[in-house]
């Protein structure tokens, strides 16, 4: 095979992630404690309340910790102290203290890959957190570049290509999100890559096209060297 140019999405793709922040939510669903709202509708509060903040302040925990807070303040029943507050946003703050768990088969297969072709790994959040994330997962090794950004959109794909001069039908987007990974991507002139987690945050779903000659959907990450 030519070789060609992977582009890696990281978080639930190479690494789990929502997973800690779902549990994150669920603690807070149990110190709010509603009296009459069910979780799923506290989690449609929270969502609003992310849609918004996340084009002003962008992605990662601690801005996760201030959405929680703007949700505690909306949502509590009763006067809210400042150690109320504290105890909600520390639910996030524990996030950046969880294990880095990378997804079965990750590392040897990134290996593999690394030696046939050229692989970047394109991330977006809290720039000094990814790559933090980054440099505890020991993958930096198989990379030759490496882009923090604010957002993964379309025009974020172009800027990409173009400074690493990526030949579009030899680039490559892999990733869990329709969102952020596959459509944008494909919108953008790259083929694309779909790799589905059973828990990616629920802000990333969109729709991915059922048949499109750009797009290749696997099950598993170690599936990757059968087409690369």
């Amino acid at each position: 095979m030519a070789r060609q140019h992977l582009i890696f999405d990281a978080d639930d793709t190479l690494w789990e992630n929502n997973v800690y922040f779902e549990e994150a939510f669920d603690q807070f669903c149990d110190y709010l404690s509603h009296s009459s709202m069910s979780r799923a509708e506290v989690r449609t509060v929270l969502d609003e309340i992310e849609i918004v903040n996340s084009k002003l302040h962008g992605y990662g925990t601690r801005n996760f910790a201030r959405n929680l807070a703007a949700c505690y303040r909306h949502l509590a029943e009763k006067q809210i102290s400042a150690a109320d507050v504290e105890t909600v946003m520390e639910l996030a703050h524990a996030i950046l203290e969880k294990p880095l768990e990378l997804m079965q088969g990750v590392q040897e297969t990134l290996e593999e890959l690394s030696e046939r072709h050229e692989l970047t790994l394109f991330t977006k959040g809290d720039p000094q957190e990814q790559q933090t994330k980054i440099d505890r997962s020991g993958l930096a090794r198989f990379f030759g570049h490496a882009a923090i950004v604010k957002e993964k959109n379309e025009p974020a794909y172009r800027q990409l290509a173009h400074a690493r001069a990526f030949a579009l039908d030899r680039t490559w987007m892999i990733g869990n999100s329709p969102k952020s990974d596959i459509n944008p991507a494909l919108a953008a002139g790259l083929n694309a890559v779909f790799v589905p987690h059973p828990r990616t945050w629920r802000l990333e779903h969109e729709e991915v096209p059922a048949n499109h000659p750009r797009l290749l959907r696997i099950e598993s990450f170690q599936e990757l060297t059968r087409y690369f």
